[in-house]
């Protein structure tokens, strides 16, 4: 069955990241040598859901978290319905599959305090790095962007106080930036300037190098930063994200508002962030309400 076709299909007309196709297909192959080890057949299209349940149970005692195992399953899905649409199959054996039970992660945003530390009181050098750092960290709360939208950032993605940000499946946003972030980008730029030997002219973020800045260095910076500041187990550009959002909605931001702003394609992704919201307004709410105290 055409592998090929169907990561075409993911790049081209769903317009799924590399990284993201890349999963999809080794989850596909995972099976595909499952059902060569297991069944002596690894015929994709002649799969019955009996087989794929037993893919499941080997992955359940393999310990692999049921998350996990969603995502796998959800690949193969997402393979049989493509293979419905061409026309390859007549049945999706994954038609009445019901995904395993999760328990909802809890992100806990960083507080503003502890935002406060780290880009008030902690140092940054004032040579390239230092003011690379801390524009990435004023960018990612200031803005809400993912770790790979930063990553991918232009040069001329930068106009008039306002970034464009090239979201999941190549769909653009806009964001108003703050004149205190604007401040920091420009100093960045005239040191970015100095570097001797530039091999990436177009990205914004590099390494010393001259090169473009990559994922693991980016979470690393991160992580390096607020391990100063916060005692949280999870210290990640995700949950800069998540602070951004969560700090917005505490203050009275529209929720509508906030989904253009972090990119969402529906408004139930921002509702994740909501809860923190809540209860600032449960705290809020106790302590004023005139008969809270009674």
């Amino acid at each position: 069955m055409s592998i090929k076709a169907f990561t075409d299909y993911l790049l081209l007309e769903r317009n799924y990241s590399n990284l993201t196709v890349k999963a999809y297909i080794n989850d596909i192959s995972s099976f595909q040598s499952f059902l060569a080890k297991e069944f002596e057949d690894s015929q994709l299209s002649l799969v019955n859901y009996p087989q794929i349940r037993s893919w499941i149970v080997q992955l359940v005692e393999s310990k692999i978290s049921n998350r996990s195992i969603n995502r796998k399953i959800s690949a193969l899905n997402s393979y049989y319905k493509f293979l419905l649409k061409t026309g390859d199959i007549d049945k999706n054996p994954l038609a009445k599959h019901k995904a395993l039970k999760t328990s909802k992660k809890v992100q806990v945003p960083f507080s503003e305090a502890e935002i406060n530390i780290v880009l008030d009181e902690l140092k940054y050098d004032d040579d390239f790095e230092g003011l690379r750092n801390k524009l990435i960290i004023e960018l990612f709360y200031s803005t809400g962007i993912r770790r790979i939208e930063l990553v991918n950032l232009k040069l001329s993605d930068f106009n008039n106080k306002t970034l464009k940000v090239l979201g999941k499946r190549s769909k653009e946003r806009y964001v108003p930036l703050l004149q205190s972030v604007t401040q920091t980008l420009e100093d960045y730029l005239q040191k970015r300037k100095e570097l001797k030997d530039i091999k990436d002219n177009e990205a914004l973020f590099l390494t010393k190098k001259g090169v473009k800045i990559y994922e693991t260095l980016v979470y690393r910076i991160i992580n390096d930063y607020f391990s100063q500041a916060s005692n949280k187990v999870k210290k990640s550009p995700h949950i800069l994200r998540h602070s951004f959002a969560t700090h917005l909605l505490n203050q009275g931001a529209d929720l509508n508002a906030v989904k253009e702003l972090l990119g969402h394609s529906s408004l139930a992704a921002t509702q994740v962030y909501t809860h923190n919201s809540i209860a600032e307004l449960k705290k809020v709410y106790s302590n004023a309400h005139p008969r809270s105290k009674k």
